[in-house]
């Protein structure tokens, strides 16, 4: 990095910091949750307007690399969180009916996504066809786990049985999906090569039955919500970092070796007490702050709607049906046989539909892949944009809040509090 590209660099993350807080905050206005606000500047600021004069001026070619690295340890951040914030204990009291409805919200997405990449590769060929249909169901499959806990959260819909039941779907879906993907980065051969890909497995098998002992011993707390010894933070950054490269370096790409030492990090009897939610706030401070908005400007800077034609808009709406219908019918359907009530069973649905940056790291997999064009990912991210930011207004139509307050909404026999059947 030579010295005359310091200035323009630091210029650029000051400039990202700012204007992804401001985004954020008025996304929070509007009811919605930051990342949508996010994502919107992350566009605004790429070739999509003025022919992208305005990314070519603020965020000259030489940094995008440096802006990229940035990214990619914003998002192995990211995916430590995920897997740290999954807690099997939300499964209690709700197997069946989260099973049924996750299982629901997969596999007619999925299903429904795979038939469309057989209608788009003509136009959209890549070098492996199943690859691209597979990739497509997955993308479609994904549910976004933190922001659904963030809307549920705002809503004061969080320790409600409805709320306890959608972030357990949305806990299963993330493990299937991510599941979906690792099938894809291996189909398509991408990385070090397919044979050292078979390491996966024994790796994983290590995880759990080495390294997780290993970090309960390491990270043990004085006492129980007692604050963490001053090296966990430094032990947690170091097994990440080595986790995220061996999945890439076997050609399974960083973000699953990231999101899997999160799932083994040790559990606290109190999870938001315990040292894995002391270290993962720490982590999400920075994280969120700067490194994460840099990884929006990035996918924004490759998103480019100024080019679409009618092909193209036909194209976007038959994503969104298909992504839109099928996680709702899915949801819905599955909650109904599983004996939900109606509206509890369309509020499952409406939950299920959140993408979030979750949607945004699987297409950032699928364009480094080649198993999305240009043309084809601004599609796709318009999609994840839309689908997360229509929770809220839906949701809100299902369980209204009063006006102006951030309270839960009106007594229902299906918002009972968690444990309590509802129906």
């Amino acid at each position: 990095m030579s010295s005359y590209q310091v200035p323009p660099l630091l210029l650029a993350l000051a400039l990202i910091s700012l204007l992804a807080f401001g985004a954020g905050a008025v996304a929070r206005r509007l009811r919605q949750p930051p990342v949508v606000g996010e994502v919107v500047v992350g566009i605004l600021l790429g070739p999509t307007l003025f022919n992208g004069l305005i990314s070519d001026t603020l965020f000259p070619t030489d940094i995008r690399p440096f802006l990229t690295a940035l990214a990619t340890i914003g998002v192995v951040l990211f995916m430590f969180t995920v897997g740290a914030e999954l807690n099997a204990g939300l499964l209690r009291g709700h197997r069946v009916v989260a099973g049924t409805v996750a299982a629901g919200s997969i596999a007619l997405p999925f299903g429904l996504g795979a038939l469309l990449a057989l209608y788009l590769f003509p136009r959209h060929p890549t070098d492996s066809k199943l690859g691209f249909v597979l990739f497509m169901g997955a993308a479609m499959s994904v549910t976004a786990f933190p922001v659904l806990a963030r809307i549920l959260i705002d809503r004061g819909l969080s320790r409600t049985w409805l709320g306890s039941v959608a972030l357990a779907c949305a806990a299963i879906d993330d493990v299937l999906a991510w599941s979906l993907l690792a099938v894809v980065v291996a189909v398509a051969g991408a990385g070090a090569g397919s044979v050292w890909v078979l390491l996966f497995v024994p790796y994983v098998l290590a995880m759990f039955l080495v390294v997780r002992p290993l970090l309960r011993r390491l990270l043990a707390e004085r006492a129980e919500g007692g604050p963490p010894r001053p090296s966990a933070l430094v032990i947690t950054l170091v097994g990440l970092l080595l986790s995220a490269a061996f999945t890439d370096w076997i050609g399974l790409h960083y973000i699953f070796g990231a999101f899997l030492f999160g799932v083994v990090m040790p559990r606290s009897v109190l999870p938001e007490q315990g040292v894995t939610a002391q270290v993962s706030e720490r982590i999400i401070h920075l994280n969120s702050r700067l490194l994460l908005p840099i990884f929006f400007v990035v996918a924004g800077l490759k998103v480019d709607l100024s080019t679409m034609d009618v092909s193209d808009a036909v194209e976007l709406g038959l994503i969104l049906a298909v992504a839109v219908g099928g996680k709702f019918v899915g949801a819905f359907t599955a909650a109904r046989l599983g004996g939900v009530a109606p509206r509890p069973a369309s509020a499952l649905a409406v939950l299920m539909n959140t993408r979030g940056l979750t949607e945004l790291i699987i297409l950032a997999v699928g364009l480094e892949l080649g198993m999305l064009d240009g043309q084809l990912y601004s599609s796709m991210v318009v999609m994840a944009l839309v689908t997360t930011a229509m929770a809220g207004p839906l949701l809100q139509l299902l369980y209204p809040m009063p006006s102006g307050r951030d309270t839960a909404p009106p007594h229902a026999p299906d918002l009972e509090p968690a444990g309590v059947p509802g129906r």
